[in-house]
């Protein structure tokens, strides 16, 4: 992905020749919102996003997909800010958005899902967002297969919040079914792969 120096150079060339409120100028603040954050620059993200948000709702429209994507990277930004309140409220709209423009068994409605999941296990509702999670995940195996990317990152974030609980017996059992599902189909060099053993080691290591 470019650097955000460069992703704000485009963004400064498409507002001067498209305009702010341009499609295309919105779609590049919002690649240099996720430059930003990425450089842990989440105030200056969050306000991009905002941005993007407005500008698409008065474009597209509030309920359109485009402005619904925006929308829920703001909220995963406020999230990460501590309102979390807010990042849930926000997060609650977007499911409901992608539902009823894809369908609830749509892959990005699912991934919306999950991230307020993990919105309602920050807020201490751990049962909710077990809850979740698992209903997801048998969606998510059942419609795109068990071993598909986004079926593996959400078993992985259900053993995260199962070890936060406490239940580490079942949350190890579920992160060694994923690091050995990712090794199979991606190999041992991927950077997910290496991610999901770390995780999994981190866990063995206290345990034993």
């Amino acid at each position: 992905m470019p650097s955000a120096a460069e992703l704000e150079a485009v963004v400064a060339a498409r507002r001067q020749t498209l305009g702010d409120a341009h499609a295309d100028t919105l779609s590049a603040m919002l690649d240099l919102a996720e430059a930003l954050w990425g450089e842990g620059r989440l105030n200056a993200a969050r306000r991009l996003e905002e941005a993007v948000v407005a500008g698409r709702r008065k474009l597209f429209g509030a309920a359109h997909p485009e402005t619904l994507k925006a929308l829920g990277k703001l909220a995963v930004s406020i999230g990460q800010q501590g309102d979390l309140h807010v990042a849930r409220r926000l997060q609650e709209e977007v499911v409901a958005g992608l539902r009823v423009h894809y369908g609830a068994e749509a892959r990005d409605a699912l991934r919306a899902v999950n991230n307020l999941a993990g919105t309602v296990a920050a807020l201490g509702d751990v049962e909710a967002a077990h809850a979740m999670l698992r209903e997801t995940i048998r969606t998510l195996a059942r419609v795109f297969g068990e071993e598909d990317a986004d079926t593996l990152t959400s078993l992985s974030n259900l053993a995260a919040l199962l070890w936060q609980a406490g239940e580490r017996d079942e949350a190890v059992e579920l992160q060694e079914h994923v690091a050995g599902a990712l090794r199979r189909t991606r190999g041992g060099d991927d950077k997910a792969t290496q991610a999901a053993e770390a995780t999994l080691a981190g866990m063995l290591n206290e345990l034993f």
